[in-house]
């Protein structure tokens, strides 16, 4: 019986041991994981007034407080320095849009927002002098309570079928696009394309 009464003290003191010995390993590994999961996933950052032009994080995250236009509605208009234009943005790209100035893809974001906003135009009308324009050149898009700043990065023809300048981008990016060869006569068989990032946002003053 002497035997038995140690045997069962043995177990249950080491039952317990290892009891506690899970516990604080258990423990443990919480904590890595959520040390791991804070350095991962780093809280969201926070900014005073006037660092949206100081940081493209934020720049690339901040989404601007315009509602959707409406299909014909004139909602912003695009300037362009070098040529001294400035055009009318309307939603939609039929031919009635276009005809009244540039036409805002509608299945693209709005300007400012993150992705990429798709302003397609005519070759002999609004985009007329759109071959003169050059690398680093700056593009407005200008709204009732903000202006958006881009600078062209980017300027190719491609094939008018080609819809991957229409795809999903990671920072705002506006793409240009109208038909090419600019003095083609009849249905053009290649696109014009320019791409500019977004580098401001200026609050315009009452």
């Amino acid at each position: 019986m002497k035997w038995d009464r140690w045997l069962a003290i043995f177990f249950l003191t080491a039952g317990i041991g290892y009891a506690s010995y899970s516990g604080v390993n258990y423990i443990l590994q919480l904590q890595v994981v959520e040390k791991t999961e804070n350095q991962t996933h780093p809280p969201s950052l926070q900014t005073k007034k006037g660092d949206v032009e100081k940081s493209e994080d934020v720049l690339w995250r901040t989404v601007p407080t315009m509602e959707r236009p409406k299909k014909g509605e004139h909602f912003a208009d695009l300037v362009i320095p070098r040529l001294e234009a400035k055009i009318p943005i309307i939603e939609g790209t039929n031919e009635d849009e276009l005809e009244r100035g540039v036409g805002h893809y509608s299945k693209s974001v709005l300007p400012g927002e993150p992705d990429n906003a798709v302003l397609s135009g005519h070759r002999d009308t609004v985009f007329r002098q759109m071959g003169n324009m050059q690398l680093g050149d700056e593009l407005r898009v200008v709204t009732i309570r903000e202006t958006f700043v881009y600078v062209i990065q980017k300027m190719w023809t491609t094939d008018a079928l080609d819809r991957t300048v229409i795809v999903p981008r990671e920072k705002p990016v506006l793409t240009l696009t109208t038909c090419y060869p600019f003095s083609y006569i009849g249905p053009a068989p290649e696109r014009y394309i320019i791409e500019a990032h977004l580098t401001k946002r200026l609050t315009n003053s009452d």
